[in-house]
């Protein structure tokens, strides 16, 4: 089974990919895709040369993921050409992991901010959406030293709340604890891989 993992920055997401993790799912982190994919595909670093100049080339040839990011994230349209070059590979080596891990794991979890933007809720089993109120979540990300306007400029280019809730086949309020918000996870691997919990037992 493969189930999604998403929510709006500061929801908790990754608290809640750690407490699958320890369950026994195996979780697929995009993030760390699309870190890896990027420096190990020459022929994405040349159109990344090609649109955004040598300048994100350290004196090694290899990317300066700093410069990369600074230049892409001046604007939308420079952030929606980074994604455009990027998404792509980075999707292909999802769906290669998934299809690999679904071998020899009962559950895989797809962690990825941007799942329903990829609509790869329309591929898997189930997604799981946590949220958390604006203020708990501006509150996380300050402890994060993410400022409050960085925060609101972030959220404001993710899907609307309203998104997440109508594509959700789990939601998940995680306002509390991380122990809180593993009875709740607890619950819903209960109905959706129970023998993950028997084995543990």
């Amino acid at each position: 089974m493969v189930v999604g993992l998403t929510g709006q920055i500061g929801s908790g997401k990754s608290t809640a990919a750690k407490i699958l993790s320890s369950m026994g799912a195996v979780v697929v982190d995009a993030d760390h895709i699309g870190r890896d994919v990027v420096e190990q595909s020459p022929p994405l670093i040349k159109k990344l040369v090609r649109e955004f100049g040598n300048q994100i080339l350290n004196e090694s040839g290899n990317l300066n993921r700093k410069r990369l990011a600074a230049l892409a994230f001046q604007n939308y349209q420079s952030r929606q050409k980074l994604n455009d070059l990027v998404h792509p590979y980075l999707l292909k080596e999802l769906r290669r992991q998934c299809r690999t891990l679904l071998k020899t794991h009962e559950l895989v979890v797809i962690d990825a901010a941007l799942l329903l933007d990829w609509e790869l809720d329309r591929e898997i089993d189930a997604v799981i959406v946590v949220h958390a109120s604006q203020q708990v979540r501006l509150d996380r990300l300050e402890k994060r030293g993410i400022t409050r306007r960085d925060a609101l400029a972030r959220q404001r280019v993710q899907l609307p709340l309203s998104e997440f809730r109508r594509r959700a086949d789990y939601w998940v309020t995680n306002n509390a604890t991380p122990n809180a918000l593993r009875l709740k996870l607890e619950n819903i691997i209960t109905i959706i891989a129970p023998k993950l919990l028997t084995d543990r037992h």
